[in-house]
């Protein structure tokens, strides 16, 4: 019998974006599972690192990061001195890649630009395209595609472009903010992820620091209306037939779910979440219409709040290359819905392979 030989897949990680390090964590996992006793004879891998300059490495020097023989914090930006002669993918030799896996979060690789990149190799990546990535990665766009469809979402405003130097045309923002949401508010860019960019505000002395937070990370804001609720999270996976995991809950101790209770801090995890029959159809109904709305396939986590007092389900957003850390939940939900992580990893390039 002949053996099949191996496919190999082409990592990216890392990238110019504020969540650098996250895919560097979920990469470093995804290589793992790739190197599993399930896995190692049916893959190779080759690493391409993108540090946060946005040069890409060699595939030597990226295998280092994944492995932890040098810092990724070492790399330096290139200096190039003859500008006729630019080429950011020189000596990048990427040829014999048989199936792209870009675990690149945020901006440039999140938002669709790396799909758009790879599309041009000819060959199957793991994750969406570029239309869904782009929508799932635009926080306004995503939400006014559900408002259209009346997919339940928390009450929110929109500012884009507008000058936040001018202190009237701040001013008549923040008068809108009062006028139209209940306090507590959460200002955010509108691409962006890990929570990166996002105030929690309370009171309006506090919403003028907040919009010049969320600014600079993107001219076009996100103002949303703050409830009581808890947190749920469930998986996709599939292409024109979409599966839904278990369905988890976060409990954290900050006051909200920012950045350092996703990444720093022992949240407390429960999936299946304790809650009823008729939510979980809800959720599932909601995940599935939303990602085909969006023409996102291939894998996502999908985010919802359940407001405590009323019980009712809100759409909060959609992740189309959520984190694979130690402490990501979109692993650890199809975990506990019957695939570890080296199964799961093996399942999606299945899903790849035959879109």
């Amino acid at each position: 019998m002949i053996r099949e030989k191996k496919k190999c897949v082409g990592l990216i990680f890392g990238g110019y974006s504020n969540e650098h390090n996250v895919s560097i964590s979920s990469a470093k996992t995804v290589f793992k599972a790739f190197n599993s006793k399930l896995n190692k004879d049916s893959y190779t891998i080759k690493a391409f690192y993108i540090n946060k300059y946005g040069d890409w490495l060699d595939s030597d020097l990226s295998l280092k990061i994944l492995i932890g023989e040098i810092k990724n914090n070492t790399t330096k930006e290139k200096v190039i001195f003859n500008q006729e002669k630019i080429n950011f993918l020189d000596g990048i030799e990427f040829e014999n890649v048989d199936i792209w896996f870009p675990i690149l979060h945020g901006q440039n690789g999140e938002d669709g630009s790396i799909h758009g990149l790879l599309k041009f190799t000819k060959k199957p990546l793991v994750g969406c395209g570029i239309l869904g990535s782009a929508l799932g990665m635009d926080k306004i766009l995503m939400k006014t595609i559900f408002s259209n469809l009346k997919i339940p979402q928390v009450n929110f405003l929109v500012f884009q472009n507008n000058d936040f130097k001018n202190k009237k045309v701040k001013n008549n923002l923040i008068n809108e903010i009062i006028k139209q949401l209940k306090f507590p508010v959460f200002v955010k860019p509108s691409n962006s992820g890990s929570s990166l960019g996002i105030s929690k505000v309370i009171n309006k002395s506090e919403i003028s620091q907040a919009l010049e937070k969320a600014w600079e990370i993107d001219s076009r804001i996100l103002i949303e209306e703050g409830l009581e609720v808890r947190e749920l999270e469930c998986g996709i996976i599939g292409n024109s037939k979409l599966l839904m995991s278990e369905i988890g809950e976060v409990t954290y101790e900050t006051d909200w779910y920012d950045y350092n209770s996703k990444y720093n801090l022992n949240n407390k995890i429960t999936i299946p979440a304790e809650i009823n029959s008729e939510i979980k159809e809800q959720i599932k109904e909601i995940a599935i219409k939303s990602c085909k709305a969006l023409n996102i396939f291939g894998f996502a986590r999908v985010d919802f709040f359940l407001e405590k007092h009323s019980n009712k389900i809100f759409l909060n957003e959609i992740n189309t290359i959520p984190g694979f850390t130690n402490k990501s939940m979109f692993p650890m939900l199809w975990n506990a819905s019957g695939l570890n992580i080296d199964q799961l990893i093996a399942k999606l390039i299945d899903i790849s392979l035959d879109s």
